[in-house]
C-alpha cells in the first residue's frame, strides 16, 4: 500500500471551504431555485387514512380553478413504464417492493401521495390542492411499535441469505451471561427521529425531448438517482441527467429516489413544461424516511473485576409494510469489546407507515445508545469508573472476524479526551456533583463506525494557464467536500488550492457513489489521489521528451510536484513549470480519468473508524431540564485531510446526538396513524442556545492500510455513542437512569 501523501495540516494552515463565499452570498443555486421561462408548480395531495383504498377522488372544481393545468392521480397518471400495468382489481405488492406513486388506489400509509396538482403558480396550485375531495375505504392499520413488537420477524431476505450480517449471530456460549458474578438486563428505546435539514426536499424536472429527461434534485447521489429513473422510464441513462451541486442538509435523507421526485416527473410529461416541487415540512414526516423506531434488550455479564464474560444483545426496528429497512442496530456489539461470548438477534416489524431510510449513523448510533448505557450500567453496579471498564475490555484485534484491526487507537482517544475534559474530577456516585444549585454530572461512551470504501473514478485537467479541475459525480450535503478534493489535489500536485476547480453533483461527471456511509473521503478522495498522480505522470512523461529537461521516461518514480512545477530525482533547483510543458508541446489541456478500488487488504484486515465523547450536563432538581455544558470528543478516523471542516463535522455530530438524547421524537396518534409533531414547534432540534462549549480532538495517525490517503470516514462516527454519553451523565448527575429517548424533564421528576 502506497504511503499516505502529505502531513495533516495544523488548524491554522486549514482551507477555507471552496464554495463558502457563494454560499454565504447567497450565489448558490439549490434545487428550487432553478429559473425556467416556461415553470410551473406542483403540490402533493397525500393520503389522510393509513391503510385502505381510495374509493373516488373528485377534482373537477380543482381543474377549473384558475392556472390550474392538471390534477394527477392514478386515475390519469402518464404511467410509470419500469412499474408495469396495474392489476383490476389492485392487489397489494409483495414485501420487497418499493412504493409506485400513482399506481393503483391502494392506500399503505398516512401522508402517501395519492394526486398531485399543476398551476401556473403556487399559490393557484395550493388553492386547487384543497378544493380537491378523495374519498376512502378504510381498512384496520398498524402503526403502535410497542403494541406489535411481538409480531417482528427475521425478514426474508436475511433467512435466504445465509451470509447476511443480519442472521442470528454466537460466539461462545451466550449462556454465559446467566452464570456470571454480576449481571444486568435492560431494554433501550429510541423512537422514531426525522431528519430536519432547514431546506426541504425539492425537484425540478424537465422534460428535453420526449426521450430526454433533466432533474434538478436535493438527492445524496446523482449517478443512483440517475440509474434509478432511467430504469423507472425505461430510458437510456445517458439520457437522464441528474443535478444537484448544493443541498442545504439531508442527513441520509437523500439517499434515494423518493416518490415526490417521481410525481414532479410524471407531472412534467403529462403537461410538457418544466415543474417545481417543493414539500411542505409537514411532508417531510411522511416523504423522505426517518430513523425508525427501535426497541432493544440487553444483557450482560461480568466478574467481579469488570471483565466482560457474555453480552446478548437483541433488536427490532421498525419499518413499512412494502419494504424492509434493515439497519446496523446489534452489529458493533460483535465487534467493540473483547468478550468471549457474544449473542446477537436483529428482527423487523412490518407497520402501516412509511419506509425509514438511513439517518446519520444510522444503526450504530441506535445500537451504542444501549450497548454504551448498558456498559455504564454495569460499571455503577461494580462502583468503577466507566472508563476503567471499557480500557479493560479493550479488544486488541476484532473478536468477531479474528482479524487483526487496519489500525486502531482508540486508547489513545481515551487518553486525550479523558485529559482534556478533566474526567478524573468525576465523583463516582451519582449526585455527588453540584455547581451552583444545579446538578451535574459527567458521562462518557465509546464510539465506532465501519469503514466503507466503494469504486469511484475521477478526471483531473490540467490548463494550458496551470489551473487545475478535477472531477467527480460525488456529492456535498455540507461536509466540505470540495474543500477536501481540492486540498488532496493540491498536495499531489504541487498547485496553490486557488488554482485548482473541484467539480461535483452532476451525473454527467465521472462515476462516484452517493454521498453516505461516511465513504466520501475514503472512496473519492482516494479516486482524486489516483487521477492527480497519473496526471503528474503523464506530465513527467511529456517533460522526458523535452530537450535538456533531465527527466527520464520512466514517468513518476522520482519526479517532485511543487509551486506547479515538476523537480527531477529530487532536484529542487530549477524544475520545469507546468505550463511550459504545455506550451513546449502545444497543447491546450493534459487530463486524465482514473478509477480507485479497495483490494485484498479488505480481507486481511478490520478496518473501523473509532472514538469516544466525555460530555459534563447540569440539571435542575426540582424541574429537571437538563442542558449540555460542556462536550470533549476524540476520534481516530486516520489522517486529517482538512481539519477546519472536519471539526465541522465533529460539532454537527454533537449537536444531533443532543438533539437525539434530548430533544427530538415524532410522535403518532395511533388511532388514526398520522404524526401529531408536523414543524418546528412540535419536533424539537437543538438551536444556537442548546450548543454547548465543544472541544474536538484527533488522534490524526495515517491508516495506510484502507487507502493511499490513510483516512477514514468521520461524518457518522461524530454522532454515534453521544446520546449515550448524555444518558450516562445524566444518570450520574440525577440517579435516574433514562432508557428511553428522548430524555425530557417529565421522565426525571
Amino acid at each position: 500500500m502506497e504511503k499516505p501523501f502529505f502531513e495533516s495540516p495544523t488548524p491554522d494552515l486549514s482551507l477555507d471551504r471552496v464554495d463558502g463565499r457563494v454560499k454565504v452570498t447567497g450565489a448558490a443555486t439549490y434545487s428550487a431555485e432553478y429559473r425556467f421561462d416556461n415553470l410551473v408548480h406542483a403540490v402533493l395531495i397525500t393520503s389522510e387514512i393509513a391503510k385502505g383504498r381510495i374509493s373516488s377522488i373528485d377534482a373537477k372544481t380543482a381543474g377549473a380553478a384558475p392556472g390550474v393545468r392538471a390534477v394527477l392521480s392514478h386515475l390519469n397518471s402518464p404511467g410509470v413504464p419500469g412499474y408495469g400495468p396495474a392489476k383490476q382489481p389492485a392487489e397489494r405488492a409483495p414485501l420487497g417492493t418499493a412504493f409506485r406513486v400513482f399506481y393503483d388506489n391502494l392506500i399503505y400509509f398516512s401522508g402517501q401521495p395519492v394526486a398531485v396538482v399543476v398551476a401556473d403558480t403556487l399559490e393557484q396550485a395550493r388553492y386547487a390542492a384543497a378544493l380537491v375531495r378523495v374519498q376512502y375505504e378504510q381498512e384496520p392499520h398498524r402503526t403502535d411499535f410497542e403494541a406489535n413488537q411481538a409480531k417482528a420477524v427475521l425478514p426474508l431476505g436475511v433467512q435466504r441469505n445465509k451470509t447476511s450480517p443480519f442472521q442470528d449471530y454466537q460466539r461462545g456460549n451466550p449462556d454465559a451471561v446467566q452464570t456470571a458474578e454480576v449481571r444486568l438486563e435492560a431494554t433501550y428505546t429510541i423512537p422514531t427521529q426525522h431528519h430536519q435539514p432547514l431546506e426541504p426536499h425539492a425537484v425540478i424536472a424537465v422534460w428535453e425531448a420526449p426521450d430526454k429527461l433533466t432533474v434538478y434534485d436535493k438527492n445524496q447521489g446523482v449517478k443512483s438517482a440517475q440509474g434509478n429513473l432511467a430504469q423507472a422510464f425505461q430510458l437510456p441513462r445517458e439520457k437522464v441527467s441528474v443535478k444537484s451541486p448544493f443541498i442545504g442538509g439531508a442527513f441520509g435523507s437523500g439517499i434515494r429516489v423518493w416518490p415526490h421526485t417521481v410525481a414532479a416527473v410524471l407531472a412534467a410529461k403529462h403537461v410538457n413544461r418544466p415543474v417545481k416541487l417543493v414539500l411542505s415540512r409537514e411532508q417531510m414526516f411522511t416523504s423522505v424516511g426517518y430513523r425508525p423506531y427501535t426497541g432493544q434488550k440487553i444483557a450482560i455479564g461480568a466478574s467481579k473485576n469488570g471483565q466482560l464474560t457474555a453480552i446478548t444483545h437483541e433488536g427490532i426496528g421498525q419499518t413499512s409494510a412494502y419494504e424492509d429497512h434493515l439497519e446496523r442496530t446489534i452489529l458493533a456489539t460483535r465487534a467493540l469489546y473483547a468478550c468471549p461470548n457474544v449473542s446477537t438477534g436483529y428482527r423487523l416489524l412490518n407497520l402501516d407507515v412509511n419506509t425509514p431510510t438511513w439517518m446519520r449513523g444510522p444503526g450504530d448510533a441506535t445500537g451504542m445508545f444501549a450497548l454504551e448505557s448498558a456498559l455504564d450500567e454495569l460499571a455503577f453496579a461494580l462502583n468503577r469508573d466507566p472508563l476503567e471498564i471499557r480500557l479493560k475490555n479493550h479488544a486488541d484485534s476484532d473478536p468477531e472476524r479474528n482479524l487483526p484491526w487496519s489500525a486502531k487507537a482508540l486508547k489513545e482517544c481515551y487518553r486525550l479526551g479523558a485529559d482534556q475534559f478533566g474526567w478524573k474530577n468525576r465523583g463516582l456516585e451519582p449526585r455527588s456533583m453540584q455547581q451552583n444549585g444545579m446538578l451535574v454530572g459527567y458521562g462518557m461512551a465509546s464510539s465506532l463506525y465501519g469503514f466503507h470504501r466503494h469504486p469511484s473514478k475521477a478526471k483531473a485537467i490540467l490548463r494550458a494557464d496551470g489551473s487545475v479541475i478535477v472531477q467527480s459525480a460525488t456529492m456535498d450535503i455540507g461536509p466540505g467536500t470540495g474543500t477536501a478534493m481540492t486540498r488532496i489535489a493540491a498536495n499531489v500536485l504541487g498547485v496553490s488550492p486557488k488554482k485548482i476547480r473541484f467539480d461535483w453533483g452532476d451525473s454527467a461527471l465521472p462515476d462516484a457513489p452517493g454521498q453516505n456511509g461516511s465513504a466520501t473521503i475514503t472512496s473519492v478522495g482516494s479516486a482524486v489521489h489516483v487521477a492527480c498522480e497519473s496526471l503528474k505522470k503523464k506530465l513527467s512523461e511529456l517533460a522526458a521528451a523535452m530537450p535538456g529537461s533531465g527527466f527520464t521516461p520512466a514517468g513518476a518514480d522520482g519526479v517532485t510536484a511543487k509551486n506547479g512545477k515538476l523537480f527531477s530525482n529530487g532536484d529542487l533547483g530549477g524544475g520545469i513549470a507546468y505550463t511550459d510543458i504545455l506550451a513546449f508541446h502545444r497543447l491546450p489541456q493534459v487530463e486524465v480519468t482514473e478509477e480507485a478500488r479497495s483490494g485484498p487488504e479488505r480481507d486481511q484486515y478490520s478496518m473501523y473508524s473509532f472514538g469516544c465523547h466525555f460530555v459534563e450536563v447540569q440539571v435542575h432538581p426540582l424541574t429537571g431540564e437538563v442542558r449540555v455544558s460542556r462536550v470533549t470528543t476524540c476520534a481516530d478516523v486516520g489522517r486529517i485531510i482538512n481539519y477546519k471542516t472536519a471539526r465541522s463535522q465533529s460539532i454537527g455530530g454533537i449537536v444531533g446526538g443532543i438533539g437525539m438524547a434530548l430533544m427530538e421524537e415524532s410522535v403518532m396518534d395511533h388511532r388514526y396513524g398520522r404524526y401529531v409533531t408536523q414543524d418546528f414547534a412540535t419536533y424539537h432540534i437543538p438551536t444556537q442556545a442548546d450548543v454547548p462549549q465543544m472541544e474536538v480532538l484527533y488522534v490524526d495517525q495515517p491508516d495506510e492500510r484502507v487507502n493511499p490517503i490513510g483516512a477514514k470516514g468521520l461524518g457518522e462516527i461524530a454522532i454515534v455513542g453521544v446520546a449515550a454519553a448524555i444518558a450516562n451523565a445524566v444518570f450520574h448527575a440525577t440517579g435516574k437512569r433514562i432508557r428511553k429517548l428522548p430524555i425530557t424533564p417529565d421522565k426525571l421528576v
